[in-house]
């Protein structure tokens, strides 16, 4: 998948996108989706209601980018957020649930990452349930993203995970990732202190998600894209690029487009790996001949 997030965006870049995904052997290796992150709406609904995307951005509308998405033989995904407005600010769906599912299914979106901003953590189990049943009504097949239990463990609420599972096909556990190895290693560690727990929701058709790649952008070392596109690999992670594709250098291309990681993290058997050691170490910065 590749998604991008910055509200320096045009249609433009995401038709670029896809041309990309298609004419460097990306989708052939099952990078299949573009998503399209927050700040591609417009500031307020239209008078009867509905969604609009922002005329600037967006002046041939959603559907025709998704049309030419489509017409590349891959899949188009959009963002939006269970509470009154995005993290962004811009609306939400909060109140207009049937209307926005509806309004997906009219622009053929295949993926909708619902965030949780501006939402109530407390009622978020019964909130992304509903979201979900509505989608399933408008009789399309749509990839179901929930950040659900990212706000509640935030909170330090208990998380339903068989319920998410169930309604979800992949959730945020955690906060957003950074452009940087910390960032990374952070997650990763997190994951680990919940492994026991949280693997045994994850297979086919319902993944924990650790977020986006960060291979190709300026944060991580060649080895530590490495890495980090292991871990990911093996803990059977949805993989989203999140990167300038025109701007990706060949040798994070190769991590990316990296056929045998990539089989380890789409088995068909879906089974989480979990860490099984970790050394720390003690090093003393003091150089001594």
């Amino acid at each position: 998948m590749f998604r991008f997030r910055t509200i320096f965006f045009s249609e433009k870049l995401f038709m670029r996108a896809a041309d990309l995904l298609v004419s460097e052997g990306y989708a052939d290796l099952g990078y299949e989706y573009v998503i399209v992150d927050d700040c591609w709406l417009a500031a307020n609904r239209s008078a009867d209601g509905m969604l609009e995307a922002d005329k600037k951005r967006f002046p041939s509308g959603i559907k025709a980018l998704s049309n030419y998405v489509h017409s590349k033989g891959l899949k188009f995904g959009l963002y939006q957020d269970l509470g009154s407005k995005t993290c962004a600010g811009f609306p939400g769906v909060l109140g207009n649930e049937a209307k926005d599912a509806k309004r997906f299914a009219e622009w053929e979106v295949d993926y909708v990452k619902l965030d949780g901003c501006f939402s109530d953590v407390r009622d978020m189990g019964k909130g992304y349930v509903e979201f979900g049943k509505h989608l399933n009504n408008t009789g399309r097949p749509i990839v179901y993203s929930c950040s659900w239990p990212a706000y509640q463990e935030f909170k330090g609420m208990r998380t339903d995970y068989a319920s998410i599972a169930e309604h979800c096909n992949l959730w945020r556990n955690y906060g957003d990732i950074d452009d940087s190895w910390s960032s990374v290693m952070d997650i990763a560690d997190y994951f680990a202190t919940k492994q026991e727990f949280w693997a045994q929701y994850a297979g086919p058709g319902h993944w924990n998600d650790p977020d986006t790649l960060l291979i190709g952008n300026f944060g991580l070392s060649f080895d530590q894209s490495k890495l980090q596109m292991a871990i990911w690999a093996v803990l059977a992670a949805p993989l989203l690029m999140s990167a300038k594709l025109s701007a990706v250098r060949p040798e994070f291309k190769e991590i990316l487009r990296n056929k045998e990681i990539i089989k380890i993290s789409q088995d068909t058997i879906g089974v989480q790996g979990t860490r099984i050691f970790r050394e720390l170490c003690s090093c003393d910065s003091t150089l001594t001949s």
